[in-house]
């Protein structure tokens, strides 16, 4: 087992959107193949390393970002030094079956330079929302001292409901009787309560998501 894997990771397949796992051609690309890695949550695209055919059997096995070094020529985890490794939620694979999109979730910054990705502190950024939302998951499992986010959680549901009612009278006010900024504000104010309460419940704005897409479909 590798030193920084958790007990019971889980298995992660590959496929091609389907389902269906499928063979990916490392002999088209001479044994190597690219792997985008793009947030899981956000969708930003974190880093992009080279696979071959062991460091996806490791990553699909250990649940965690594994590749082939080109300069040192071995196989290594993302974040066997420093800890910060990326948890490997799903893999896709594209049309030609010569590249993955690894979608993963990151422990700390991904690039040894400290950056959230290795694109640079610049790199168009992911959905800021799912960001805040993985905020508010950190903040229930750890209930900080001095948070408000704490205080909300200590509130119980009933409160946390209570101030999304409050919040949405608001925001319906400022859309009729006041300027684009007191809406976007009130609104923003809206969605972080409702966030908050999808929490308590043990939701997320994922399984939100999941509703809108069936009924969209």
């Amino acid at each position: 087992m590798s030193p920084v894997q958790d007990e019971g990771m889980p298995v992660v397949d590959v496929d091609a959107g389907s389902g269906a796992e499928v063979q990916v051609d490392f002999a088209k690309a001479g044994g190597l193949v690219p792997g985008v890695v793009q947030h899981a949550r956000t969708g930003q695209v974190l880093m992009v390393g080279f696979l071959d055919e062991q460091a996806l059997a490791t990553t699909r096995e250990t649940g965690l970002a594994t590749f082939h070094s080109r300069s040192r020529g071995r196989q290594w985890t993302k974040g066997e030094s420093s800890g910060n490794v990326l948890r490997v939620e799903a893999v896709e694979m594209d049309c030609d079956r010569d590249t993955l999109l690894i979608h993963a979730l990151p422990q700390g910054p991904t690039c040894h330079t400290g950056d959230a990705t290795c694109f640079g502190p610049q790199a168009r950024p992911g959905s800021f929302v799912h960001e805040l939302d993985e905020v508010v998951r950190d903040r229930h499992a750890a209930m900080p001292e001095g948070s408000y986010t704490t205080s909300l959680f200590d509130g119980g549901v009933r409160r946390i409901a209570q101030k999304v009612g409050e919040e949405g009278v608001e925001t319906a006010l400022a859309a009729v009787a006041q300027d684009d900024d007191a809406l976007l504000g009130e609104s923003a104010d809206l969605l972080y309560h409702l966030l908050v309460l999808l929490r308590s419940r043990g939701l997320g704005l994922a399984d939100v998501e999941r509703v809108l897409r069936e009924r969209h479909g």
